[in-house]
């Protein structure tokens, strides 16, 4: 995760505050696939930078739900309507002009596939903040993975 936002912070906008938790703050360890999981974080925080249109807030927060190690990355942008929660994993939906739509549907299915896990829009208020959620399960052994 600290990586991840350091890769972005330098390629974001001045205008863009990132709140992202201590990296040496302890939570319990789960087995990740780096590239893919990497991968799923660029691509919220991508999304979450073109939501903003080059000013606001990035944050991400990592706590523990019973066996399960929870990351939320919200954003202060445009928001998604609650209608089009789900809508926006299907392959090919987008809001962009460029684009595939393909980004979202590849996340699900990095996380639920490789990782076991659940992604989903946990709150959204328009033109206010969106929060994507990734759950990871404690103990489940990823292919190719380490743990993190």
């Amino acid at each position: 995760l600290e990586s991840m936002r350091a890769y972005m912070q330098r390629r974001a906008s001045r205008r863009i505050e990132f709140d992202f938790p201590d990296p040496m703050a302890k939570i319990q360890n789960v087995s990740i696939n780096p590239p893919l999981f990497n991968w799923v974080l660029e691509n919220l925080l991508r999304n979450a930078l073109d939501a903003m249109g080059g000013k606001g807030k990035i944050s991400a927060k990592v706590y523990q739900e019973k066996n399960q190690v929870c990351i939320d990355v919200s954003d202060t942008g445009k928001g998604i309507p609650t209608s089009k929660f789900k809508t926006v994993f299907k392959p090919g939906y987008s809001t962009k002009k460029r684009g595939w739509g393909l980004g979202l549907s590849l996340a699900k299915r990095i996380i639920e596939t490789y990782h076991s896990g659940r992604i989903f829009v946990s709150k959204s208020v328009p033109n206010e903040q969106t929060t994507f959620t990734i759950k990871l399960p404690v103990n489940h052994h990823v292919r190719g993975a380490i743990e993190n």
